[in-house]
């Protein structure tokens, strides 16, 4: 089992329940899925560029990206319909809670200048979106190897029914928000 996961059912699911007033603990916010994306838009010129993200994207998440395509031709960006612009992961159950332990752990203590995440990353619906602005704080990514800077964005959505909710659930999952101002 996950560590993440452990700790959750172990430590995060009771103090929750508890601290929410919710009785019943299948009704506890929980996370449901991270979603990692990288908008590749270069790659319309380089075609190599797309399968080295794709190389990476799949290392950094454990499983293989779907390649995303452009739905309009834009004529200002040079993009035609069905052009492949994108990558994206959708990671669940045991893949999502060790991609967030490796996250929290391993990576964001990685981010330069890192004074924690910006709380206000919530959607209004109990979903948090952060950015990262390069692949090489991954430790997967060997940094020799990479030929181009690539940031991606990761969306973890739960079944929190507010931001507030959500909040306390990644709190609980040790997640690092950066408080004050």
């Amino acid at each position: 089992m996950a560590r993440l996961l452990e700790k959750f059912k172990n430590e995060a699911l009771p103090a929750l329940q508890a601290e929410l007033g919710i009785s019943n603990p299948l009704a506890v916010p929980k996370l449901e899925k991270i979603v990692v994306s990288m908008g590749v838009g270069r790659a319309t010129e380089n075609k190599a560029m797309m399968d080295q993200a794709l190389q990476e994207l799949a290392a950094i998440a454990g499983q293989r990206p779907v390649i995303c395509k452009a739905r309009k031709s834009v004529s200002n960006f040079k993009l035609r319909e069905g052009v492949p612009i994108g990558l994206k992961v959708t990671l669940r159950r045991r893949r999502m809670y060790e991609f967030l332990d490796r996250l929290v752990s391993v990576v964001i203590p990685r981010v330069r200048d890192f004074r924690g995440l910006d709380p206000r990353g919530f959607d209004g619906r109990g979903n948090y979106n952060l950015g990262l602005g390069e692949q090489t704080v991954f430790p997967e990514i060997s940094v020799d190897k990479v030929q181009f800077q690539q940031g991606m964005n990761i969306a973890l959505v739960t079944t929190a029914k507010n931001d507030e909710q959500a909040l306390k659930l990644l709190q609980k999952l040790g997640v690092p928000f950066r408080t004050g101002k």
